[in-house]
């Protein structure tokens, strides 16, 4: 019966174990999706979207003006840099207020990715370049998914540091971490007193 016991104690704690290791992929998953997300559309809002042509009385050129996703949106760099901070928040949360993050990243996510969509099909002025609103619609999506994968399995999460905590060990009080800390304590007297001797001094005579 001791030859069955063993294994049979050893699964339950590897089964044990598999919630909480598949959590911890599930948050690293979200919060890689989220700031991936965010930081390519961030990156694509600061590129050209468009370029116009602004036509002078001759002899004189054109004046070209190139204007960027940031430009031609104001808000869409703004909600990716509030989608990067998100992704920080995820980790620094837990239980219902990440979820509350969560469908926060997921509503972000979602108009980065209208931003995007916008751009794709707006007809601008002049020379076009839709792969950087792909770019965009790309990110939104991917925070928006992110986003939804935190609103909807957050809440079981570990917290930043939870798997670092050290647990309180039973029986361990102020008279236990006393005599912890004495034994060393007491250990240091005794070779001090045994070197006083070996000067020739009294290590009573305090």
């Amino acid at each position: 019966m001791a030859a069955v016991t063993g294994p049979a104690t050893g699964g339950e704690t590897s089964g044990a174990g598999a919630p909480a290791a598949r959590a911890r992929r599930e948050l690293t998953y979200a919060v890689l999706l989220c700031l991936a997300g965010a930081g390519l559309a961030l990156w694509a809002s600061t590129r050209t979207w468009a370029v116009e042509l602004a036509a002078r009385p001759a002899p004189l050129p054109p004046v070209r003006a190139a204007r960027t996703g940031a430009g031609l949106l104001p808000w869409l760099p703004a909600l990716a840099v509030v989608g990067l901070a998100g992704g920080g928040a995820v980790l620094a949360t837990r239980g219902v207020p990440r979820r509350l993050v969560g469908v926060l990243l997921l509503a972000l996510g979602a108009a980065v990715a209208a931003g995007g969509g916008y751009g794709l099909v707006a007809a601008f002025d002049g020379t076009v370049s839709r792969q950087w609103p792909a770019f965009c619609l790309v990110g939104g999506l991917l925070a928006a998914l992110g986003g939804g994968l935190v609103a909807l399995r957050g809440g079981g999460w570990p917290a930043m540091g939870a798997r670092y905590e050290r647990p309180a060990r039973p029986g361990v009080g102020p008279a236990a971490a006393e005599a912890a800390v004495a034994g060393p304590v007491a250990g240091r007297r005794t070779t001090e007193a045994w070197d006083a001797l070996d000067r020739g001094e009294d290590p009573t005579a305090d």
